[in-house]
């Protein structure tokens, strides 16, 4: 509770801070002192100190799980504020704006980790959703991101349409908003006993968290929208959101998947198995940075959909460590491609003579995103693959993953390529001193957490 309150409360403080104060360059280091008050907000409320009581009447149930990803969430946004809140005050007039909508999109964001019942499941994605469609459209004088926001908007209104849809059909089948059903009657062919109308909206709302989350066959959005978008947003929409769509993936169905039966599991393979296909095939042949890492989140999600196939512990301490891993090397390279003047692959030409700190920090973030080992990306990996073995999954889906992942590793290394080992001059825009410090912390976090990941892990124990 703490970080919902704390959340919105900043988000307030920053909209009236925009009128208060002229200075823009204020604004980033207010945001990044929200942040912080934010973190030791969720942080005392994990130790069971200072917790703000509030009755929800069981719409809200706060566990160490949901808390420890919101502390995740709130880091990788203050290391995204840090390394490109000088972006965001360049991307238009009135940037106390921007930020008070990414802590609107953090309020949604840590409601999704405590949902109790399918209403808050439904706030929570309207309230973290609603500021993207604004922070998408944000370039105002750019037709593409106008475009990106206007696409957005409609693709998120119709999901949105399918998840009160399949809320509606659950109440009819079950007469409750809960999201703990209970133990089913069985049959005597061990079939749940369960009506059509809960299994109904079970599969509504499977389709309108795939949309939220971005997998096939419901990601046609995703590249359009984060190409679209400004490439200081995207950075910000392809992370945290992201990550937070998939923790409220699995708080929804770890209760609810048993009723659909043996179809559960046939469908989640489908769609784990069209992400990792569509989102790295397509990847290979884009000519474009910023295109190529939209399709590389598709799949990235492929991989962050095992968490909801196997559904074990390992799963839960998988898409934690992904969500940090994924969270801070999508962090990392889009801050040097929004200071990129080209963001073609030719555009990266040569990087490595004229900006070597950026060359390495941007390498090292493309090996934790290909799930190269010594890096964080490569034991987020290994987890999530882990948890469908421990689960008795199909071995044949762990094979395919593995083969898509070094599929990831051609397009990843074509950037590293052209850094390194081809000639030109790549043009970047002012680069400071403390953003190439920022940099190399970001990329010194994910070599640490590559070699000793129980230095994340073990603050979710202990």
């Amino acid at each position: 509770m703490n970080a919902i309150i704390v959340s919105a409360l900043m988000g307030v403080v920053m909209m009236l801070s925009g009128i208060i104060f002229q200075n823009k360059s204020l604004m980033k280091h207010l945001a990044a002192a929200g942040l912080i008050v934010l973190l030791v907000a969720n942080l005392l409320q994990s130790y069971g100190k200072y917790v703000i009581q509030v009755d929800t009447h069981n719409l809200l149930h706060f566990e160490q799980f949901g808390i420890f990803f919101n502390t995740i969430a709130i880091v990788a946004t203050l290391i995204y504020v840090l390394l490109s809140g000088k972006d965001i005050e360049n991307t238009g007039v009135h940037p106390a704006e921007y930020f008070a909508l990414v802590f609107f999109v953090l309020c949604g964001v840590t409601i999704l980790t405590s949902f109790n019942g399918l209403l808050m499941l439904f706030l929570g994605v309207e309230i973290m959703s609603i500021p993207l469609y604004i922070l998408t459209g944000a370039d105002k004088k750019n037709l593409k991101s106008n475009e990106a926001s206007l696409k957005y908007l409609l693709m998120g209104s119709f999901s949105t349409g399918i998840m009160l849809m399949g809320i509606a059909l659950i109440y009819g089948g079950s007469g409750s908003f809960g999201i703990n059903p209970g133990t089913p009657e069985m049959t005597v062919g061990g079939i749940p006993k369960v009506s059509f109308l809960t299994v109904a909206g079970l599969i509504l709302l499977f389709v309108s968290m795939c949309f939220k989350v971005s997998a096939a066959p419901f990601h046609f959005w995703t590249p359009d929208v984060y190409d679209g978008a400004p490439s200081v947003f995207t950075s910000f929409m392809a992370t945290v959101v992201k990550a937070a769509g998939f923790f409220a993936f699995m708080r929804l169905f770890e209760s609810q998947s048993d009723l659909m039966g043996a179809t559960w599991k046939i469908l989640l393979s489908f769609v784990i198995i069209a992400t990792l296909l569509v989102g790295n095939i397509t990847a290979v042949f884009q000519q474009s940075v910023k295109r190529m890492l939209a399709y590389s989140s598709i799949a990235q999600a492929g991989f962050m959909l095992f968490a909801l196939y196997a559904g074990n512990d390992l799963a839960k301490e998988g898409i934690l460590l992904y969500a940090a891993a994924y969270s801070l090397a999508t962090i990392g390279v889009f801050a040097v491609l929004i200071k990129m003047k080209d963001y073609t692959l030719d555009g990266f030409n040569g990087l490595a003579k004229t900006q070597p700190v950026l060359a390495l920090a941007t390498t090292i973030c493309l090996l934790s995103l290909s799930g190269i080992p010594l890096t964080a990306g490569f034991f987020a990996k290994y987890y999530m693959l882990a948890a469908v073995v421990k689960a008795g999954g199909a071995l044949w889906i762990v094979i395919v993953a593995v083969l898509f992942a070094a599929v990831s590793v051609y397009y990843y290394f074509r950037v590293i390529q052209a850094m390194y080992f081809k000639d030109g001059a790549a043009e970047t825009s002012e680069i400071t001193g403390g953003f190439k410090i920022g940099l190399l912390l970001v990329a010194g976090l994910i070599v640490l957490i590559g070699l000793l990941p129980s230095v994340l892990l073990n603050y979710f124990y202990f």
